[in-house]
């Protein structure tokens, strides 16, 4: 059961998410406030916050030091500038405001996992800072994002103008540094440290 915080302020975006939500057997939202107890008196951390506001207007200390747990999934139309967000919280996600049901509903299950989504377009890390890319070089995280949409050694090649040689040994450079034995092992690698997103 994946548990998830509302925390939203429109009481007809919520209602309507909740709605929305509850079509799901396996996601159960949460009432209350972030630091409400259940019955038993444990606190009732949420695996995933959904918010519509950027991360500027979030109390990043509160949630990274009581929720480290809690994966963030921010719903907005324009991108949004993740400097903190990247620093001090994963996984994390961004998704549009008229995210389908079924987008939303994905995204929950795939941040409860552990890996970062949303659109990519929406994530800025401004002018003056670079994404964070582990031990990977700027081309291989390109190949790890073509990776991860499933593309082949060839097609890899073609779409960056290499050769397929190269691609290979990109991509075999890429399970080394991420200790993978193959590319499933390597996109989630990847997912979960945000260094690509889907």
């Amino acid at each position: 059961m994946v548990r998830v915080r509302l925390s939203l302020p429109s009481p007809a975006l919520r209602l309507g998410l909740k709605a929305i939500l509850s079509e799901d057997p396996q996601i159960e939202v949460l009432e209350g406030d972030l630091d409400d107890a259940d019955p038993a008196g444990e606190p009732r951390a949420p695996d995933v916050i959904i918010v519509a506001t950027g991360p500027s207007d979030l109390d990043l200390g509160e949630i990274a030091s009581t929720l480290a747990q809690s994966a963030v999934l921010i719903l907005q139309d324009e991108a949004v500038d993740m400097r903190q967000f990247v620093q001090r919280l994963r996984p994390r996600g961004i998704l549009p405001l008229e995210a389908s049901p079924e987008e939303l509903r994905a995204a929950i299950h795939a941040l409860a996992a552990g890996l970062t989504v949303g659109a990519g377009a929406l994530f800025s890390l401004g002018e003056d800072v670079r994404p964070v890319q582990g031990p990977l070089t700027d081309r291989e995280v390109q190949i790890l994002g073509l990776l991860s949409r499933g593309l082949a050694n060839k097609q890899i090649a073609l779409q960056l103008g290499i050769s397929e040689h190269t691609a290979k040994f990109h991509v075999s450079s890429i399970y080394g540094k991420l200790n993978a034995s193959n590319r499933t092992q390597a996109v989630r690698e990847g997912l979960q440290n945000g260094w690509i997103v889907l």
